[in-house]
């Protein structure tokens, strides 16, 4: 098969590997463009030549494309919870406009972006950024949507995202959390070969520290969070995870994503750190704070995150890791009332392809008798909240009962008069109704709870089943270790309010 201005070559035996394409050519043209050629067999009497610009095809998969040639690859990730609420954050349009033209003026390759409420929002930074980031995702969810949003350099080539099971209660308006529909959010890039996959997240906010009526619910989220990642990056090159996880480092949650995906976290893997101590990313320093809060820990908590993870091909290093500090220079206000995190990672080709992947390296009887232990605290946790979980449904329906009575008692008394023999009495009809709305609103608000307590206690006993069978998994691997690998690290002991011992109420 020739071309003009220069040569063909065959990539296939038509024949054998092909049975119908004919030929597959390629040529090297005048630019300097390789251009493939296809010749099909319809059928016995139509050919068809198919010739396409080789630099233009983009593989199938990115999670089967080759090693790139130009490793090291280094990549600049920003991640940032915007406090975007429309009417109610302070200073909201400005500061909008002030992480737009940061994110401009910085060019990093992936932007992570939380609690970007508003879709206007979006579609303002969206068209602020069309130059320096083209492709932009956003991830819409719940009543008011997830407000994650994702902004690239790179082509996003597929996107999903996973609404968690629990997120709080409907009736605590005043906190928001089970309207916005947290989630997790993924993006597939392509970059330099490489097949990335990127997650943003946003977890359940710690309103109180002691007692937090809310840490089942985001245990939960953390146990479904490191599902989704681990289930959904087999074919990953590398892996990067970014949001506001409100968890302080050594909390359960933390440590149960990171133990079970392998996931490492910026802060402790960076070579080079510039912003706030400890990498605080909530500080008393940034006047949209509730400085007393952070009193207790120290002027400030860190509990937005950049974890990464490589694998056999791939090795990721954290070369620096900064953050902003408060008030930006030179503006009357910072960018939100969370600190931002902007990291460069570099990637490079593992020796002899015997890389990090899937915990492999760290597959070890000590890290397994540590995850065994974490799952079991968590599981604990998810016990605690299951039980009172059940005993709110019970008293959602011991209340509706008493309203149905109520009710039920109420039109009782009104059909008295009907049947009543002699002079008609007064009847008041004011009270009657009064009476009646509110027998009535207690009936529908009590169902409505426990229609929504039902769900609670279901999804928790939904995670409490996956923790136990992944727990007797993790038993079974450690037993394969000679005893004397892992005796010494004994599980740890449910604490005293263990549930397993109590019976819900009736």
């Amino acid at each position: 098969m020739g071309f003009a201005n220069g040569h063909s070559v065959a990539l296939c035996n038509p024949t054998t590997d092909c049975p119908d394409v004919r030929a597959i050519h390629q040529h090297v043209g005048e630019s300097g463009h390789v251009f493939v050629s296809v010749l099909i067999r319809v059928n016995s009497t139509l050919e068809i030549n198919v010739v396409a610009d080789r630099h233009k095809l983009i593989p199938a998969h990115p999670a089967h494309s080759a090693m790139p040639a130009e490793m090291p690859v280094r990549l600049r990730i920003f991640s940032l919870n915007c406090w975007g609420i429309r009417y109610l954050s302070k200073h909201c349009a400005q500061r909008y406009a002030m992480i737009g033209e940061l994110l401009s003026k910085e060019q990093h390759d992936v932007a992570l972006l939380q609690e970007v409420w508003s879709e206007k929002d979006f579609h303002f930074l969206k068209k602020k950024l069309g130059v320096t980031h083209p492709y932009s995702h956003y991830f819409k969810s719940g009543f008011f949507g997830s407000g994650l949003a994702v902004f690239s350099k790179h082509r996003i080539h597929d996107a999903f995202l996973y609404k968690y099971t629990l997120n709080g209660y409907p009736y605590m308006a005043h906190h928001g959390d089970w309207f916005g529909g947290k989630a997790v959010g993924k993006v597939l890039l392509n970059i330099s070969g490489l097949a990335i996959h990127v997650f943003v997240t946003h977890l359940h906010a710690e309103y109180c520290r002691e007692p937090d009526s809310y840490l089942p619910h985001r245990v939960v989220q953390a146990w479904e969070l490191q599902n989704f990642i681990r289930h959904t990056s087999a074919g990953a090159d590398v892996v990067i995870l970014g949001g506001d996880l409100n968890m302080h480092p050594t909390d359960l949650g933390i440590r149960l994503l990171q133990s079970y995906t392998g996931l490492k976290d910026c802060y402790n893997e960076t070579a080079s750190f510039d912003g706030c101590e400890q990498g605080f990313t909530h500080i008393t320093d940034n006047p949209f704070t509730h400085k007393q809060e952070l009193i207790p820990f120290g002027g400030g908590i860190r509990i937005d995150y950049v974890f990464f993870k490589g694998s056999k091909s791939v090795d990721v290093s954290c070369e620096s890791l900064s953050t902003t500090k408060g008030p930006v220079p030179g503006q009357a206000f910072p960018y939100s009332d969370h600190e931002a995190l902007s990291t460069e990672l570099e990637l490079h080709p593992s020796e002899d392809g015997k890389g990090y992947s899937n915990q492999e390296k760290d597959c070890t009887a000590d890290k397994l008798s540590e995850l065994v232990n974490i799952v079991t605290e968590a599981r604990t946790e998810v016990k605690v909240g299951l039980h009172c979980a059940e005993r709110m449904r019970y008293t959602a329906a011991r209340t509706g009962i008493m309203g149905l009575a109520l009710l039920l008692l109420e039109l009782a008394i009104a059909a008295v008069p009907c049947f009543a023999l002699g002079t008609e009495q007064p009847f008041p009809k004011a009270s009657f109704y009064l009476l009646g709305a509110l027998c009535f609103a207690i009936l529908f608000c009590t169902t409505l709870l426990y229609i929504f307590y039902g769900m609670e206690v279901k999804a928790l006993q939904g995670a409490e089943d996956q923790m136990r069978l992944a727990l007797g998994s993790l038993q079974e691997r450690l037993k394969a270790f000679p005893k004397g690998k892992y005796e010494g690290h004994s599980q740890t002991e449910p604490d005293s309010r263990d549930p397993s011992t109590l019976e819900p109420d009736d």
